[in-house]
Formats: structure tokens, sequence, C-alpha cells
């Protein structure tokens, strides 16, 4: 019995070490695209302030998730984020822009201090998802404001991206939605380059009073004697 219990034992070994094998396969990790986005030239260009950049909460998260035809999210099993998607959307957008601005100056919100843009870029990503048989679909809404905080443009999007079906296709797909919003958001910022500039304002000169004259204290007034007509006469001797 001894001699048929040693096969038997590496058996159970050789089992247990091929399911722990199979339990820890390696996860795909995966990153948007950001395309080939060129190098601006101009380091004076138009000044651009992006964000604050809100991400709708079931993003917030490193798990790849699956839109399913019912409309439900179910988590990948074999792929997943690698690392921040909020962080991925920001930089994208970001370089994006600068290349289609031919601007330096386009930053992520909280800008520095002393940095003055000609437009800030207010968005919000509502929705970024697909599935195997769902197209990617990106949802968002952003607003623009001008030197002063005036909102000059707001526009709610809706773009679609078709794929093949397999999990890299469908990060691809969310990347090339991502750059048709920068190609959007680019052609909306381009007019606001010509803003006249922001005059000075000088604070409203008060009205001075009227100077009053002192005046003298006023002579009593005399009524002028006006002459007594009688129908006396009078004679002289």
């Amino acid at each position: 019995m001894k001699f048929l219990r040693l096969p038997f034992a590496l058996l159970m070994t050789g089992l247990l070490g091929l399911s722990g094998c199979s339990m820890h396969q390696p996860v795909a990790l995966y990153q948007l695209d950001s395309g080939d986005p060129g190098q601006p030239s101009q380091s004076a260009g138009m000044a651009v302030v992006l964000g604050p950049v809100s991400v709708a909460d079931y993003l917030q998260r490193e798990t790849f998730l699956q839109r399913q035809p019912d409309g439900s999210l179910t988590s990948a099993t074999d792929g997943r984020w690698a690392g921040s998607l909020s962080s991925d959307i920001d930089q994208l957008l970001v370089r994006q822009l600068a290349w289609r601005l031919d601007s330096q100056r386009v930053v992520l919100a909280p800008a520095t201090a002393g940095f003055n843009p000609d437009v800030q870029v207010l968005l919000s990503i509502t929705r970024l998802d697909s599935g195997k048989n769902q197209p990617a679909i990106l949802d968002a809404q952003w607003r623009l404001l001008d030197r002063r905080g005036k909102v000059r443009d707001n526009r709610i999007v809706h773009l679609e991206q078709p794929h093949e079906g397999s999990e890299a296709s469908q990060v691809q797909a969310q990347g090339q939605l991502l750059q048709k919003l920068a190609e959007q958001l680019s052609v909306a910022v381009k007019p606001l380059a010509n803003q006249p500039a922001i005059a000075e304002e000088t604070p409203p000169q008060r009205k001075s009073a009227p100077v009053q004259v002192k005046k003298g204290p006023e002579k009593p007034k005399i009524p002028m004697a006006s002459p007594i007509r009688t129908d006396m006469e009078v004679y002289r001797f």
C-alpha cells in the first residue's frame, strides 16, 4: 500500500499545479489609443485650460466593462484598464487639442497662478463603453468660457464607432471616439482666439458737488413812495 500512495500523491500534486496555473492566467491590460498627434510648434499659441473634466462614476474603476444587448454592464474576465481611465482621457484630450490648435499652451485644470486662458473647456463625459456585439459609444457635454468667464458655446455630443468585437478592438474604438471629440472641440475653440483684449476698467469718477457761493445778508427793501392824488386844491397867497 505504501508503494501505491506515492503515485497517487504525485498525481494529485500535478492536478493541483495545473489548476493553479489556470487560475492565475495573465490578464490583458489596456490603454486608450491617442492616435498619432504631432508636436505643436507654437510656444505662444492659444492659451486653453481643459477642465475640470468629469467622468461618469461607473467608469471610475480598473475593470474593463462590457455592454450587453439588454443595456446591462458586465466585467470582462480577461482584461482591465492599465491604471486610471480618467487620467488616460485627460492626457489623450490634452495632446490632441495641443496638436490640433498648434499650441504648447494647452493645460489641464487647475492652471498655475498667472496663466490667463483665452478659453476654458468644461467637459462632462457621461458614457464611454462598448460590448462584443455593441458599438463603442461616447456621450459628452462641453461648455466654453471666454476670457471674461462668459459662456460662448454649449453642446451635447453623441458619437458611435464600430469595431471587430475583440476587447482590443473595442479599446481602439473608444480611443477613436475621444479623438473625434477633441477634433470637434478644437473646431469650436479656434474662433475664440481673436477675442478683443480686456480693457482695464477705470473706477467711475464721482461728480463734484456744485460750488456754493456764500451770499451776504440781504439789505431790507424800502418800498418806493408813490404820489397820492387828491381832489383838494392848494392856493398860495
